[in-house]
Protein backbone atom coordinates (compact mmCIF):
# COMPACT_ATOMS: atom_id res chain seq x y z
CA UNK A 1 0.00 0.00 0.00
CA UNK A 2 3.31 2.03 0.64
CA UNK A 3 4.85 1.58 -2.29
CA UNK A 4 1.83 2.44 -4.26
CA UNK A 5 1.15 5.49 -2.68
CA UNK A 6 4.56 6.16 -3.40
CA UNK A 7 4.44 5.43 -7.25
CA UNK A 8 1.39 7.60 -7.21
CA UNK A 9 3.17 10.39 -5.87
CA UNK A 10 5.94 9.90 -7.67
CA UNK A 11 3.85 10.13 -11.03
CA UNK A 12 1.66 13.38 -9.82
CA UNK A 13 5.05 15.26 -9.46
CA UNK A 14 6.34 13.94 -12.63
CA UNK A 15 2.86 15.45 -13.79
CA UNK A 16 3.35 18.60 -12.23
CA UNK A 17 6.72 19.50 -13.14
CA UNK A 18 6.11 18.12 -16.93
CA UNK A 19 3.27 20.74 -17.18
CA UNK A 20 4.65 23.53 -15.77
CA UNK A 21 7.78 23.29 -17.88
CA UNK A 22 5.28 22.88 -20.93
CA UNK A 23 3.86 25.92 -19.52
CA UNK A 24 6.67 28.19 -18.52
CA UNK A 25 9.74 26.69 -19.76
CA UNK A 26 12.54 26.39 -17.50
CA UNK A 27 12.22 29.89 -15.71
CA UNK A 28 10.94 28.33 -11.89
CA UNK A 29 9.01 30.43 -9.97
CA UNK A 30 9.07 29.45 -5.64
CA UNK A 31 7.97 31.97 -3.77
CA UNK A 32 4.71 31.38 -3.02
CA UNK A 33 4.17 33.57 -0.92
CA UNK A 34 5.31 37.11 -2.70
CA UNK A 35 3.45 39.90 -2.15
CA UNK A 36 1.44 40.10 -5.95
CA UNK A 37 1.58 43.82 -6.32
CA UNK A 38 5.57 43.65 -5.43
CA UNK A 39 6.11 41.35 -7.93
CA UNK A 40 7.38 42.20 -11.56
CA UNK A 41 4.30 41.59 -14.23
CA UNK A 42 5.23 38.62 -15.45
CA UNK A 43 6.44 37.09 -12.44
CA UNK A 44 2.93 38.42 -11.37
CA UNK A 45 1.29 36.21 -14.07
CA UNK A 46 3.29 33.19 -13.64
CA UNK A 47 2.66 33.14 -9.75
CA UNK A 48 -0.68 33.64 -10.44
CA UNK A 49 -0.90 30.57 -13.05
CA UNK A 50 1.25 28.41 -11.01
CA UNK A 51 -1.62 28.47 -8.27
CA UNK A 52 -4.33 27.94 -10.79
CA UNK A 53 -2.42 25.38 -12.12
CA UNK A 54 -1.65 23.14 -8.77
CA UNK A 55 -5.46 23.89 -8.06
CA UNK A 56 -6.60 22.40 -11.66
CA UNK A 57 -4.29 19.44 -11.35
CA UNK A 58 -6.76 18.28 -8.26
CA UNK A 59 -9.57 19.14 -9.83
CA UNK A 60 -12.87 16.58 -9.51
CA UNK A 61 -15.31 18.84 -10.58
CA UNK A 62 -16.68 16.45 -12.96
CA UNK A 63 -16.27 12.10 -14.38
CA UNK A 64 -13.20 13.58 -16.36
CA UNK A 65 -11.01 13.77 -12.82
CA UNK A 66 -11.57 10.31 -12.61
CA UNK A 67 -10.43 8.86 -15.81
CA UNK A 68 -7.74 11.80 -16.99
CA UNK A 69 -3.79 10.98 -17.20
CA UNK A 70 -2.67 13.96 -17.26
CA UNK A 71 -4.49 17.43 -16.63
CA UNK A 72 -3.71 19.75 -19.91
CA UNK A 73 -3.64 23.35 -18.34
CA UNK A 74 -2.40 25.05 -21.56
CA UNK A 75 1.46 25.68 -22.74
CA UNK A 76 3.70 28.61 -24.41
CA UNK A 77 4.06 32.36 -23.57
CA UNK A 78 2.24 33.38 -20.73
CA UNK A 79 3.20 36.97 -21.65
CA UNK A 80 1.76 36.83 -25.24
CA UNK A 81 -1.00 38.94 -26.30
CA UNK A 82 -2.28 36.09 -28.29
CA UNK A 83 -4.53 33.46 -27.65
CA UNK A 84 -5.70 30.35 -29.23
CA UNK A 85 -8.67 28.27 -27.50
CA UNK A 86 -9.53 24.56 -28.64
CA UNK A 87 -12.06 21.63 -27.27
CA UNK A 88 -10.45 19.39 -25.44
CA UNK A 89 -7.07 17.22 -25.10
CA UNK A 90 -7.28 13.76 -26.95
CA UNK A 91 -5.19 10.58 -26.63
CA UNK A 92 -1.51 12.39 -27.03
CA UNK A 93 -2.33 15.20 -25.27
CA UNK A 94 -3.46 13.64 -22.01
CA UNK A 95 -0.45 11.39 -22.37
CA UNK A 96 2.12 14.29 -22.57
CA UNK A 97 0.23 16.95 -20.46
CA UNK A 98 0.49 19.06 -23.32
CA UNK A 99 -2.09 21.25 -25.74
CA UNK A 100 -2.38 20.12 -29.68
CA UNK A 101 0.34 17.81 -29.73
CA UNK A 102 -1.01 14.82 -32.21
CA UNK A 103 -1.28 14.97 -35.69
CA UNK A 104 -4.11 17.70 -35.17
CA UNK A 105 -1.27 19.74 -33.77
CA UNK A 106 1.32 19.11 -36.20
CA UNK A 107 -1.41 20.89 -38.22
CA UNK A 108 -1.75 23.84 -36.14
CA UNK A 109 2.11 24.55 -36.09
CA UNK A 110 1.57 24.96 -39.79
CA UNK A 111 -1.38 26.96 -39.61
CA UNK A 112 0.81 29.38 -37.56
CA UNK A 113 3.70 29.25 -39.15
CA UNK A 114 1.95 30.65 -42.43
CA UNK A 115 0.43 33.66 -40.32
CA UNK A 116 3.76 34.33 -39.00
CA UNK A 117 3.39 32.59 -35.67
CA UNK A 118 5.21 29.99 -33.79
CA UNK A 119 3.81 27.79 -31.05
CA UNK A 120 5.97 29.27 -28.60
CA UNK A 121 4.82 32.37 -29.00
CA UNK A 122 1.46 32.25 -28.26
CA UNK A 123 -0.39 30.90 -25.46
CA UNK A 124 -2.62 27.81 -26.10
CA UNK A 125 -5.11 25.90 -24.17
CA UNK A 126 -8.51 24.18 -24.37
CA UNK A 127 -12.19 24.72 -23.14
CA UNK A 128 -11.66 21.12 -21.17
CA UNK A 129 -8.50 20.54 -19.43
CA UNK A 130 -9.00 16.90 -19.11
CA UNK A 131 -9.25 13.74 -22.19
CA UNK A 132 -13.10 12.91 -23.04
CA UNK A 133 -12.65 9.08 -22.76
CA UNK A 134 -12.45 7.97 -26.62
CA UNK A 135 -12.16 11.95 -27.40
CA UNK A 136 -16.08 12.21 -27.58
CA UNK A 137 -17.08 15.95 -27.13
CA UNK A 138 -16.87 17.32 -23.72
CA UNK A 139 -20.25 17.11 -22.11
CA UNK A 140 -21.98 20.66 -21.73
CA UNK A 141 -21.51 19.45 -17.40
CA UNK A 142 -17.67 18.90 -18.06
CA UNK A 143 -17.57 22.46 -20.10
CA UNK A 144 -19.44 24.17 -17.23
CA UNK A 145 -17.04 22.55 -14.67
CA UNK A 146 -13.48 23.59 -16.52
CA UNK A 147 -15.16 27.33 -17.44
CA UNK A 148 -14.04 29.48 -14.32
CA UNK A 149 -10.45 27.66 -15.08
CA UNK A 150 -10.36 29.01 -18.56
CA UNK A 151 -12.44 32.33 -17.55
CA UNK A 152 -8.83 32.84 -14.96
CA UNK A 153 -6.28 31.98 -17.58
CA UNK A 154 -7.72 34.24 -19.82
CA UNK A 155 -8.24 36.92 -16.94
CA UNK A 156 -4.40 36.67 -16.08
CA UNK A 157 -2.77 36.26 -19.05
CA UNK A 158 -5.19 39.09 -20.94
CA UNK A 159 -4.15 38.46 -24.63
CA UNK A 160 -5.36 41.01 -27.21
CA UNK A 161 -6.62 38.44 -29.70
CA UNK A 162 -7.99 34.94 -29.67
CA UNK A 163 -8.30 32.39 -32.14
CA UNK A 164 -11.24 29.75 -31.41
CA UNK A 165 -10.85 26.39 -32.65
CA UNK A 166 -13.68 24.44 -33.45
CA UNK A 167 -17.63 24.55 -32.92
CA UNK A 168 -17.60 23.37 -28.88
CA UNK A 169 -15.25 26.19 -28.31
CA UNK A 170 -17.13 28.44 -30.22
CA UNK A 171 -20.29 27.37 -28.71
CA UNK A 172 -18.85 27.53 -25.24
CA UNK A 173 -17.35 31.26 -25.54
CA UNK A 174 -20.02 32.67 -27.79
CA UNK A 175 -22.73 31.34 -25.99
CA UNK A 176 -24.31 30.29 -29.49
CA UNK A 177 -25.78 27.02 -31.22
CA UNK A 178 -24.72 28.30 -34.87
CA UNK A 179 -22.60 26.48 -37.05
CA UNK A 180 -18.84 27.43 -37.27
CA UNK A 181 -19.86 28.48 -41.28
CA UNK A 182 -22.33 30.51 -40.06
CA UNK A 183 -19.73 32.22 -37.00
CA UNK A 184 -17.05 32.44 -39.57
CA UNK A 185 -15.52 35.54 -41.34
CA UNK A 186 -16.40 37.93 -37.93
CA UNK A 187 -14.25 39.67 -35.41
CA UNK A 188 -16.02 39.77 -32.10
CA UNK A 189 -15.22 40.70 -28.88
CA UNK A 190 -14.46 38.48 -26.29
CA UNK A 191 -13.15 39.44 -22.75
CA UNK A 192 -11.67 42.75 -24.19
CA UNK A 193 -10.21 40.91 -27.08
CA UNK A 194 -10.32 40.50 -31.04
CA UNK A 195 -11.71 37.04 -31.31
CA UNK A 196 -12.20 35.25 -34.94
CA UNK A 197 -13.77 31.42 -35.37
CA UNK A 198 -12.25 28.55 -37.55
CA UNK A 199 -12.74 25.09 -37.78
CA UNK A 200 -10.34 22.68 -35.67
CA UNK A 201 -7.22 21.00 -36.71
CA UNK A 202 -8.91 17.99 -36.41
CA UNK A 203 -11.47 18.43 -38.64
CA UNK A 204 -9.39 19.55 -41.54
CA UNK A 205 -7.53 15.85 -41.41
CA UNK A 206 -11.20 14.78 -41.67
CA UNK A 207 -12.67 16.86 -44.39
CA UNK A 208 -9.72 18.58 -46.37
CA UNK A 209 -12.36 20.73 -48.24
CA UNK A 210 -12.40 22.98 -45.02
CA UNK A 211 -8.76 24.12 -45.50
CA UNK A 212 -9.24 26.93 -47.89
CA UNK A 213 -11.87 28.25 -45.36
CA UNK A 214 -9.57 28.18 -42.37
CA UNK A 215 -7.10 29.67 -44.83
CA UNK A 216 -9.13 32.97 -45.18
CA UNK A 217 -10.33 32.85 -40.99
CA UNK A 218 -6.62 32.58 -39.91
CA UNK A 219 -5.66 35.19 -42.48
CA UNK A 220 -8.63 37.75 -40.84
CA UNK A 221 -7.05 36.18 -37.30
CA UNK A 222 -3.52 37.83 -38.68
CA UNK A 223 -4.56 41.12 -39.98
CA UNK A 224 -6.17 41.81 -36.65
CA UNK A 225 -2.89 41.03 -34.76
CA UNK A 226 -1.17 42.50 -37.48
CA UNK A 227 -2.64 45.68 -38.27
CA UNK A 228 -4.45 46.02 -35.10
CA UNK A 229 -8.00 45.89 -36.19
Amino acid sequence: MIVKEFIDLIDKTENFLRSYQNIYGDHIFFDYNANVSELASSDNKRKLLVELYYQTSRCQNCKLGRTRRRVVFGSGDINSNIMLIGEAPGYHEDLQGKPFVGEAGQLLDRILTAINLKREKVFITNIVKCRPPGNRDPEPEEQRACRSILDQQINIIQPQYILILGRIAAHALLNTTKTIKELRGKIYNLYGAKAVVTYHPAALLRNQSLKRDTWVDVQLFQKCFQEKV
